[in-house]
């Protein structure tokens, strides 16, 4: 069905616009009047090709999707309300209706405009939402799923809301606690940088001017300014080459599992890296595990969003060995990226009857963990990041004073 922009003024004489999906532009106009809208300007949207979508076209009115990164508390909010609408009776049809109504963002009003369209045409919500990878990744597909085959999609798109909620404040506990030492290095580079070619040009020039041979720690300080002056870009294409070499290593499977592999093994930060890893891996499947989602599916969704090569390979092996008759803990023991720890627990759940409760604790201490690591690294990151910027400072200094000590007894003889 086409889609609409239309402008126009509500009963009241205030201005309106939006977009609305109908068969033809008097469809359009018509719904639109029933809700109480005088239209003044109505027109087709662009389907994403540079032309406009015709009834009957491929792609007809449809948007292109070129969405930025997905505002998750906003994900979390819309579906906490669709599951909310859905507990009260409401059918998924007209909750989606109401949504479109309720969301104040307009790719999700575009978004939920088309995934009625498609319920509305028959297709599964599940189904629906999977047109929209950039917004519904496939573990909250198939938790959909699991809730639309069991009638509990309410129950389930609640639970979904919680894990979006309790992911993002993690994230924002890590994003939080380094914020304060990125500022410090920022801020140091920024007066570093200024130094060396402003400040310290201006001295070594006097410097120069005397016609003394200066000591050697000045004549350092001056062929590192003069580097940043004259060589400046080279830094940038080291970073450049940098960030290409990254790239091109995470392009392939095996390297993407050397890098994270390396990251894990690195001081302080591989603790964190691995710690984050295990507690995303013990959410993300305990959620799965109780919205009755096999453990076999559960594992191979949970491997696509757990971030982190390494575990996503213990997580393809050990489902290869339960499928060949193992049990679950034993290969995640065997494969070494997971601690003995979590491993006996998972081995307790899976005796108990429990394995959603134990991935649960798991994932509540693992929560405890990070914090603690985080703040741990902190208080690593601060006082080393000072202690390079006192010594960059003082090489300076004391290579601007000795010069200027060296004219003075010089004057006074």
């Amino acid at each position: 069905m086409p889609i609409y922009e239309y402008k126009g003024f509500d009963r009241s004489g205030a201005e309106r616009s939006g977009i609305v999906d109908a068969d033809s532009p008097r469809d359009a106009r018509v719904k639109l009047r029933n809700d109480g809208t005088h239209v003044t300007d109505i027109k087709l949207m662009d389907d994403g090709k540079g032309g406009k979508g015709a009834k009957g076209s491929k792609g007809a009115g449809r948007p292109k999707w070129t969405l930025k990164s997905v505002d998750q508390n906003e994900l979390c909010i819309v579906t906490r309300q669709l599951g909310t609408l859905i507990r009260a009776g409401i059918t998924v049809v007209d909750a989606l209706k109401a949504m479109i109504d309720q969301v104040e963002s307009q790719d999700f009003e575009r978004i939920f405009r088309d995934v009625r369209e498609k319920v509305t045409q028959g297709e599964g919500l599940a189904d629906a939402l999977a047109h929209h990878p950039e917004y519904f990744s496939e573990l909250y597909v198939n938790m959909v799923r699991a809730g639309e085959a069991s009638g509990r999609l309410d129950e389930i798109l609640a639970r979904l809301a919680d894990y979006i909620t309790r992911v993002n404040r993690l994230r924002n506990k890590v994003t939080s606690a380094l914020t304060y030492p990125v500022i410090m290095i920022t801020v140091g580079a920024g007066v570093v940088t200024m130094l060396m070619t402003v400040v310290v040009p201006k001295l070594t020039s006097l410097f120069k001017q005397a016609g003394k041979t200066l000591p050697g720690v000045t004549q350092a300080l001056i062929a590192i300014s003069h580097f940043f002056q004259n060589y400046w870009w080279s830094l940038l294409v080291l970073v450049a080459l940098a960030w290409l070499f990254r790239r091109a290593v995470l392009a392939t499977e095996d390297g993407r599992l050397r890098y994270d592999r390396w990251l894990m093994k690195l001081p302080v930060v591989g603790e964190l890296i691995r710690k984050q890893a295990i507690n995303r891996f013990a959410t993300t499947t305990a959620i799965l595990l109780r919205s009755g989602i096999p453990v076999l599916e559960a594992m191979d969704i949970v491997k696509k969003v757990v971030q982190n090569a390494v575990i996503a390979k213990a997580l393809e092996e050990s489902r290869t060995a339960i499928i060949e008759g193992s049990d679950i803990a034993t290969p995640l023991m065997q494969s070494g990226a997971f601690p003995s720890m979590v491993g006996y627990m998972i081995k307790t759940g899976e005796q108990s009857g429990q394995l959603d409760e134990i991935l649960e604790r798991i994932s509540q201490a693992y929560d405890e963990e990070v914090e603690i690591t985080t703040q741990r690294l902190t208080a690593v990151l601060e006082p080393a990041i000072l202690v390079v910027l006192a010594v960059v400072v003082g090489f300076v200094v004391v290579a601007i004073v000795l010069p200027l000590l060296q004219m003075t007894s010089m004057s006074k003889g």
